[in-house]
């Protein structure tokens, strides 16, 4: 993108902005986390960390960005330089591209699925397939049994580079305006059809209502006599729905506020786009993927699926289970279930693609059209790991570097430099400047001392975690007490889990010295602006 570059209408601006933030984990991870974690309690840290955590973020992301914005920044290295005369803060931005870059790699993978699942429901694969057969489908796909997978994953990174290639107004704003509709559209269809579901209905076994208030029945005390509210892990699982699904600490909000003028609203803009993706989040998301399940399953087999995440439900259970509303019923429903996930990837996708090729134009005078097939280009070869060895964990393991841990770190880094050396009271200034809603003052207390202390606990919550994943603790438990092909299969598992890790670090540290690079050079062409 290039200072020329603009959005074409607020509305527009809105839906690529809620687009980032609804994506897959909307319908496939909050409905199974809630349930995870106390069903209906889970709502209430969900919305106090919502609250706390995820709309002060938003306001310093959207203000953040417009400010650099303002100075011809429009990627974060340069936009949180602009913040303080420590120049260390660029290499604190850096995680603003290297988070989109990753997260791109495998999410575009996920995206393709989608539309893999869309062609096959057309088709007609899983009509007159048992459960198992679908899931055994879904194991052969990952597996590479064909080349398939490789094919619609090229088409989707194909369709995401041509896109980008279009710009902001031409591309991404003409996307949003297409897909956040039709998501609602699809979205609202099933939901219809969830709720309504009527047990002897096609075989079902309970009504969908059911499912929907097994989803959101408060459990306070859990089966050990322990208050959910006051368990940190549930906290926690909170906290990260919030990161994830509002796509916080990544950099793309920064990049897309960065292309709005000095004196637009960013406050109600910001407001709009966070709970819009609640709505989304909350109302359709709990309205689908479980009451559907449990129609079919009842409870106690829809737990148990749980435990693998909203994957299995998503890609192995649901093509089944509308298989059992019959022809042609069921292909619309495949059609509306994966064409609303795909809609749901690619205006996320896309946001990712921005930040890297902001930073491409504003430092080296790249054309947008050679910064979006670089983008591609990158996403493709960081991305193919993922693809090629997905049952070795490397998929997983971008997941958990790129879309868990960089986020938390980046955003506590961000937070305190907006609230604590940029200043709250500039800070304050650049979140109100030109409003359209006053932004209740009580924010500005929030953003300088509630939020940090949040994002700090997250953070240091975390660590356990974070070291165990480094030394591959519960992998090496595996590895000791397996046998045979299976210990062979774990520890040719270890190597590509620390040889993608090592890959995600050099990623990093080429964006790294790419910025101290396009430093010099601004340096040299005399062209700072603070």
């Amino acid at each position: 993108m290039s200072d020329k570059e603009s959005w074409g209408s607020r509305v527009g601006l809105i839906l690529a902005m809620a687009g980032n933030a609804v994506g897959l984990g909307n319908f496939l991870r909050f409905p199974v986390q809630a349930i995870q974690n106390g069903g209906g309690a889970f709502i209430i840290p969900y919305l106090v960390c919502f609250l706390l955590m995820g709309l002060p973020l938003l306001f310093v992301e959207w203000s953040t960005g417009r400010y650099g914005g303002k100075n011809g920044h429009h990627s974060t290295p340069f936009i949180l330089d602009s913040m303080d005369k420590r120049k260390f803060w660029k290499y604190i931005g850096v995680f603003g591209i290297f988070t989109n870059i990753a997260v791109a790699s495998y999410y575009c993978y996920l995206e393709s699925w989608t539309l893999s699942w869309v062609w096959h429901s057309i088709k007609g694969t899983f009509a007159g397939q048992s459960q198992e057969q679908v899931q055994l489908f879904f194991g052969q796909y990952v597996s590479l049994d064909t080349l398939e997978p490789i094919v619609f994953w090229i088409i989707c990174l194909a369709l995401n580079t041509w896109i980008l290639s279009k710009g902001l107004s031409g591309g991404v704003e003409k996307a949003a305006k297409i897909g956040m509709p039709l998501l609602l559209v699809f979205g609202a269809f099933l939901a219809y059809k969830a709720v309504t579901l009527k047990a002897g209905e096609n075989g079902a076994i309970f009504d969908g209502t059911m499912g929907l208030n097994f989803l959101w029945d408060p459990i306070f005390v859990d089966g050990k006599g322990n208050y959910t509210l006051l368990s940190p892990k549930i906290w926690l699982a909170a906290a990260g729905q919030v990161f994830f699904t509002l796509s916080l600490g990544m950099g793309s909000i920064h990049c897309y506020a960065s292309y709005i003028k000095k004196k637009d609203d960013i406050a109600l803009n910001a407001m709009s786009a966070g709970w819009m993706n609640g709505f989304v989040e909350i109302v359709l998301g709990s309205a689908i993927l479980i009451p559907i399940s449990v129609g079919y399953l009842g409870i106690d087999k829809v737990i148990e699926a749980t435990k693998n995440g909203g994957l299995g439900l998503g890609f192995q259970t649901l093509p089944y289970l509308f298989e059992q509303w019959g022809r042609p019923l069921a292909i619309v429903a495949g059609i509306a279930w994966f064409g609303l996930l795909f809609f749901a990837g690619v205006t996320s996708s896309l946001a990712m693609g921005t930040p890297m090729m902001g930073f491409l134009q504003d430092e080296f005078s790249w054309s947008r059209k050679n910064s979006a097939l670089a983008f591609g280009a990158i996403v493709f070869l960081l991305g193919l790991p993922t693809v090629v060895f997905f049952n070795y964990g490397v998929f997983d393991e971008y997941d958990y570097w790129a879309g868990t841990v960089s986020l938390v770190v980046f955003a506590l880094f961000e937070i305190i430099l907006f609230a604590w050396i940029f200043g709250m009271d500039k800070g304050w200034k650049e979140i109100t400047a030109g409003a359209d809603i006053q932004v209740p003052s009580i924010f500005k207390f929030i953003i300088k001392y509630i939020t940090p202390l949040l994002l700090a606990y997250v953070f240091f919550m975390s660590l356990p975690g974070i070291w165990d994943q480094i030394t591959n603790a519960s992998l090496n438990n595996e590895i000791g007490l397996a046998e045979g092909s299976h210990k062979e299969f774990l520890l040719t598992k270890r190597l590509f889990v620390n040889i993608s890790r090592t890959g995600l670090l050099a990623v990093w540290g080429l964006i790294a010295y790419m910025v101290y690079y396009a430093y010099k050079k601004r340096i040299k062409e005399g062209r700072f602006t603070s």
